[in-house]
């Protein structure tokens, strides 16, 4: 039946629609509706009908995170009508030719992105600022097309010539149409299952589409690996604070598009959140952002100079069920946006991360942008796509990137006993807190979140765990870093369990007469095996900032034992009576022996009866 699209092909002023064909369906579906501009995430309208919400970028400010203010609406279609079409009879329907789009150009030059990540790599990886930041541009013209006559013809396009799509879609509402193909779904909630879909690493096959060993080598490529397990530690942190049994991966798989190649994973877990719910704890995706995901939204604010709109947003589909609400929400990317003037923006961004070359990830963002651009006629079709190469050979080469992951977090994750102890979780401005509670929480600790500002002076829980964060450990300025101080420094007196992770570690050795500096490159997503007091242990390092010492010797102040590496002096944990610290990420997906690590050096703290208040007046005084 195709009554409903034939009606919005023959209007010359069609209502609201959208048209959705989603990956390995054979149908598409066509839905007409009012429109309802909303706030907040709390407010879309959820009942009898289906609902498709178009979220902006902007949304982040719910969480506290920075955003350039557009003041773009949650823009929701409160579907009224709908239908589904076999996708060839939907193909055969849609405008034959694709809209012209005049003036096509770009808002920043080739050598300006350049210099833009030889900025961000430097001033904003290189001061600890975070793991990987992803920057936008925009390519940009004009059409006189009417709207809807355009994102549909557009669609078809992409129907016909595009590849490997999560969603392709056509949307048109006043003042604001779209149409894309987006291969990466954000987050879904599927009567109760939460599945997120992070991508990343890229191949494009313009360069090298018929060179297999090109491609064997961008599979076993590290600055590749380390991208996307970047951003599965950061959805691995979303996943921790929706479900409460946390998150499982599956994977990686690949995601051949026309022009592109990516890896990914699948996560899942399962939750009882409302969709709107699930959907504000989990905004915005790593793979447009950057981790941790504050500063990174700061990062934009800092390097992009006009509101984001809706790119890097996401388009979330609620559909009613009996007993609830499911949601499917795909992240906005390789989309053309028509406002009601006549512009047609196509924004795309590239993962800078401590390995970026600037040319290549110019040459990144263009090839992202290309499949949209080929819809729109900016661009020839591509004359193919890269070819099957060796499954088994493939298969080796991404079944060997599991072998550097923590196994906890790609089996069930059931909980152990109960130790009969709480803890406080400080949140230092990185949600790895969430996964490091999740862990301490299957340890058998009654484990709470607790932000660094709201953090009491004296904790009345058996256990404090000092959590991490971005910034400049020595930075007396930094509102955290000093409350991180006090805090610790309160532990201390009161000789109380407690444990620091990586800044927090960091302070700690400060207080202790540790010297600390910058590494002479940042570990942003490295893993190393590294003497824990005897143990090696494969561990997930994130930091800009070390303490350097002595292994076996003991602190200036507080006489805490220093495990640290023989050659370079990088301190990776300390420890005392009741007291421990370790400068990698034990819950990091990058960290193998992460959790038997951690466990160690839990039963370690909560063993020890702490010697410390004695001496942490003087260790206050002289730091």
């Amino acid at each position: 039946m195709t009554r409903l699209l034939s009606s919005l092909l023959a209007s010359t002023e069609a209502p609201p629609f959208a048209v959705i064909h989603r990956e390995h369906d054979s149908t598409l579906d066509v839905l007409v509706g009012a429109v309802v501009d909303v706030d907040r995430l709390a407010d879309i309208p959820l009942g009898d009908a289906e609902v498709l919400a178009l979220v902006p970028f902007r949304q982040v400010r719910e969480r506290g995170f920075a955003a350039h203010d557009d003041g773009a609406p949650i823009r929701c279609l409160v579907v009224q009508e709908r239908e589904s079409v076999a996708v060839d009879d939907a193909v055969r329907l849609l405008p034959r030719h694709p809209v012209v789009v005049d003036d096509f150009g770009v808002d920043v030059r080739d050598d300006e992105y350049a210099a833009t990540v030889r900025r961000v790599i430097d001033d904003e990886i290189g001061r600890g600022e975070g793991a990987n930041f992803v920057i936008r541009r925009e390519f940009t013209g004009s059409t006189d097309a009417a709207p809807a006559t355009a994102v549909l013809g557009w669609l078809r396009a992409l129907l016909e010539h595009e590849s490997g799509a999560y969603w392709t879609f056509a949307l048109c509402t006043p003042g604001l149409a779209a149409a894309g193909a987006t291969p990466e779904r954000h987050v879904s909630s599927i009567d109760g299952v939460v599945s997120m879909n992070p991508i990343s690493g890229t191949f494009r096959h313009g360069e090298a589409g018929r060179d297999d060993d090109a491609f064997l080598a961008f599979l076993d490529d590290v600055k590749e690996r380390e991208e996307l397990v970047m951003v599965v530690d950061e959805e691995l942190k979303m996943m921790s604070a929706v479900c409460p049994d946390g998150g499982r991966i599956r994977g990686p798989f690949l995601k051949r598009m026309s022009r592109l190649t990516h890896t990914e994973y699948l996560l899942e877990g399962r939750s009882d959140l409302d969709p709107r719910e699930v959907l504000r704890r989990t905004m915005f995706a790593p793979t447009v952002t950057g981790s941790p995901m504050g500063n990174a939204c700061a990062v934009i604010a800092r390097h992009e100079t006009t509101p984001r709109g809706y790119y890097a947003g996401v388009l979330a589909r609620f559909t009613p069920r009996a007993g609830g609400v499911d949601l499917d929400a795909p992240i906005l990317i390789r989309t053309a946006y028509l406002d009601g003037a006549g512009r047609v923006r196509v924004p795309v961004g590239a993962t800078l991360v401590r390995h970026s070359d600037p040319a290549g990830e110019v040459a990144e963002t263009r090839a992202k942008a290309a499949g949209v651009l080929t819809a729109l006629g900016a661009l020839p079709r591509s004359a193919g796509s890269h070819r099957d190469l060796d499954a088994v050979r493939v298969d080796t080469l991404l079944d060997a990137r599991n072998d550097h992951l923590a196994a906890f977090w790609r089996a069930p994750q059931a909980a152990r006993a109960p130790r009969r102890a709480r803890a406080m979780v400080i949140d230092a401005g990185d949600d790895f807190t969430t996964m490091l509670a999740h862990q301490l929480r299957h340890l058998g600790v009654d484990a709470e979140v607790v932000p660094w500002h709201a953090a009491p002076d004296e904790a009345s829980e058996e256990l404090v765990v000092f959590g991490p964060g971005p910034g400049d450990p020595r930075d007396p300025a930094d509102p955290r870093v000093a409350r991180l101080r006090e805090l610790i420094a309160t532990r201390l007196a009161a000789g109380r369990p407690m444990l620091a992770v990586c800044l927090s570690h960091q302070v700690l050795a400060d207080l202790a007469g540790l010297p600390i500096a910058p590494l002479p490159v940042p570990r942003q997503g490295v893993q190393l095996e590294v003497d824990i007091f005897g143990a090696r242990s494969a561990i997930g390092f994130y930091n800009t900032f070390a303490a350097f010492g002595r292994p076996g010797s003991e602190t200036p102040r507080l006489g805490l034992e220093v495990a640290a590496d023989a050659t370079t002096g990088v301190v990776h944990a300390m420890r005392g009576s009741g007291v421990a610290s370790v400068q990698g990420h034990l819950e990091s997906v990058t960290s193998p022996d992460g959790l038997a690590t951690l466990e160690r050096l839990l039963n370690d703290v909560l063993a020890g009866e702490s010697r410390f208040p004695a001496m942490i007046g003087t260790a206050c005084a002289d730091g």
